[in-house]
């Protein structure tokens, strides 16, 4: 039996694993449905991925790196995800081609057993499912969609052997997968059509690259750290706009958005499809200084909510205004099962409770992280942990650092479990959404992946990184349970 198992080997699931170690837990195995480690930025190798947050902050506190430009792209991504594996000796932990397909707890033992699609049965006293929010690409359904001849795939899995020289490509979606690959391809490509269901607001992207001297600079702890405050402040300010001041996101943010768009898109037709109707910041902002000059391109044509997909033909696609658009190529950027499925399989907690049958109005966990009567079991960027204005990583260390207090205090107690109370997770939770009704992701009059099918935005934590941060190191046995027993203040 294992101490702990990670489902999931990406940056939540590295995190964890360096955390473990620093613990001086080393009987744990880390899970990786693919067969090859690394999560998201070595699965979505599409032409122009590259990140939206500055790389000094989207990275780990505790392994530095000395990247060379400020947003760094797909390529150098990956070599810092196997840089951090490397580091930590990750490989010898992991079991490739690992796809878990149910979660169960088994109460006479005291212990998760986790069943993976070969049929493999693991046993672990404590499961991290760090699997991802964004793992589950999804593709829509249309009528004709399997008579296509030519070829057709989603961006998380990007077909590079199919040469796009020349040729008539489509692309479904124009989030910020697409908003990526749209200016990546638009030179290479005979004609591209962007079918969008909503436009974006778009700001340009501060971009830049470090010279030899920076990146020797970057290469001293206290400077590069120091690089980490600056940019971490200067994005906590943000949320500022996301909650607390219309001012600031009307006034600032958006007219700045506006301003953009006028000056980069010249044809009148064009910025009206791409004009939003809804306040900036209630969608992902999409941060792209290529993307306007790629949409304005002569070859290049937006279809609007007014001329959508009617189907799908064996040469191309019909719009609902009864043109047909010639393609050899669909891209689906239409992104990923979010909110209501945020774990991608069964999960079976005590008395056969079932996370599904638990999250049947909407997903909710304590600190994101903890379900009641599902003990011994920690969600990596579980319900409300996603982060609008700042890096992910930061909440996922955050989030490890709670974890690290349950796992200390079950020792320290000798206890065999750790859940945390139906009252507690009620509190966090309503509380929550209280806070989440200050946000623009909750009035900015959008309808985005954000929110669950319940209308509560599930995907956002709504309010400071900071002040998240604070709560999880702020551990308190009184809202656990230790093998059954409420701990006493």
């Amino acid at each position: 039996m294992f101490e702990v198992i990670i489902i999931g080997s990406g940056f939540a699931g590295q995190c964890a694993a360096a955390h473990l170690q620093r613990l001086g837990i080393e009987n744990y195995r880390i899970l990786e449905r693919r067969d090859f480690m690394g999560g998201t930025w070595c699965q979505n190798a599409y032409p122009g991925a590259a990140v939206d947050v500055q790389s000094p902050l989207y990275s780990f506190s505790f392994a530095p790196y000395v990247w060379t430009q400020m947003f760094a792209e797909q390529k150098e991504l990956e070599g810092y995800t196997n840089y951090v594996i490397e580091r930590f000796k990750l490989r010898e932990k992991t079991e490739l081609n690992a796809d878990v397909s149910e979660l169960r707890w088994l109460a006479n033992e005291q212990c998760w057993q986790v069943s993976t699609r070969k049929g493999q049965d693991f046993k672990a006293r404590f499961v991290i499912n760090a699997s991802g929010p964004l793992s589950q690409a999804v593709i829509p359904e249309f009528n004709g969609q399997q008579s296509f001849q030519g070829e057709q795939f989603h961006t998380n899995a990007w077909r590079h052997d199919v040469d796009l020289k020349d040729k008539k490509v489509a692309i479904i979606g124009s989030g910020a997968s697409a908003a990526q690959v749209i200016p990546a391809i638009i030179d290479r490509v005979k004609s591209l059509h962007v079918f969008q269901r909503t436009p974006h607001w778009v700001i340009p992207r501060p971009d830049y690259k470090f010279n030899r001297f920076e990146r020797w600079l970057l290469g001293f702890k206290p400077l590069y750290h120091l690089l980490r405050k600056a940019i971490y402040w200067a994005l906590e300010l943000r949320i500022v706009g996301f909650k607390y001041s219309d001012w600031m996101r009307k006034v600032i943010a958006e007219n700045k958005a506006k301003k953009f768009l006028q000056t980069a898109i010249k044809d009148p037709e064009l910025r009206q499809k791409l004009t939003p109707d809804f306040t900036i910041g209630c969608k992902r902002v999409i941060i792209s200084s290529t993307l306007y000059p790629a949409l304005s391109q002569p070859h290049c044509h937006v279809h609007g909510k007014e001329d959508g997909i009617a189907g799908i033909t064996p040469t191309g696609i019909k719009t609902t205004t009864g043109q047909h658009i010639d393609a050899d190529v669909i891209v689906y950027a239409t992104g990923y099962a979010t909110t209501d499925g945020l774990i991608p399989y069964p999960v079976i907690g005590e008395n056969e409770q079932t996370l599904e049958a638990t999250w049947a109005e909407y997903p909710r966990a304590y600190l994101g992280t903890m379900v009641p009567n599902f003990p011994n079991l920690f969600l990596m960027t579980g319900p409300n942990t996603g982060i609008g204005h700042t890096s992910a990583i930061f909440i996922i260390e955050a989030q490890m650092e709670y974890i690290d207090r349950c796992l200390k205090a079950v020792r320290e107690k000798q206890a065999q479990t750790i859940a945390v109370t139906t009252e507690a997770e009620a509190e966090y939770t309503d509380h929550i959404h209280q806070e989440m009704l200050k946000t623009v992701w909750h009035k900015g009059g959008c309808n985005s992946w954000y929110k669950s099918k319940s209308g509560k935005v599930i995907a956002i934590y709504p309010g400071f990184s900071f002040i998240y941060r604070w709560l999880a190191k702020r551990f308190k046995p009184a809202h656990h349970l230790f093998n059954g027993v409420r701990h006493e203040r």
